[in-house]
């Protein structure tokens, strides 16, 4: 009978990932298992025709407001927090849509409106390419990182509804 070995490294980085996780406070360990959770939700969505998500995003090239008040800011930046350390750890690949969509749902949870921006760029060998970004109040909290290469082709605008924890669509 052969005897497998594994390396000792990546076993003891795992156990001190884990420590390490212990040791964060309760209140921060339920928001990265939401954060997590979500994440496989909107990566399951992305495999859904965009004809079926796109009425759940929120209304169709409208924003949200700008200004933002110091209790919205200070949960917009765990939540951003969230989902971009968790979005490092997941199994399946969690990048600019999925963390935009994720971050949407977290802050709407919150009472918090959010916009989700879609943009394409041309890339220099011809090649069409696709980014997503959330704003909330002021400030971009997923995919800031090159959006401005992207041109705007859609945003959805999340009113979160605090009082009832559903998200609404505004219609003009």
């Amino acid at each position: 009978m052969q005897r497998k070995y594994t390396d000792s490294s990546s076993r003891s980085g795992v156990i001190s990932k884990a420590y390490k996780f212990l040791a964060v406070p309760d209140q921060q360990k339920r928001l990265y298992v939401e954060a997590y959770c979500l994440l496989g939700w909107a990566r399951i969505l992305k495999w859904l025709p965009f004809s079926k998500i796109a009425p759940k995003l929120g209304a169709y090239m409208q924003e949200t407001p700008y200004m933002t008040t110091e209790e919205q800011l200070q949960i917009q930046v765990t939540v951003s927090r969230a989902v971009r350390t968790m979005s490092k750890y997941t199994l399946w690949e969690s990048r600019c849509l999925v963390m935009a969509i994720a971050a949407m749902t977290m802050l709407a949870k919150r009472g918090i409106s959010s916009t989700l921006y879609m943009g394409t760029a041309r890339e220099a060998d011809g090649r069409l390419t696709a980014h997503a970004w959330l704003r909330s109040g002021n400030r971009i909290w997923t995919g800031a990182e090159g959006m401005e290469r992207y041109t705007v082709v859609g945003q959805f605008a999340n009113y979160a509804n605090k009082a009832s924890g559903v998200n609404k669509q505004r219609v003009n």
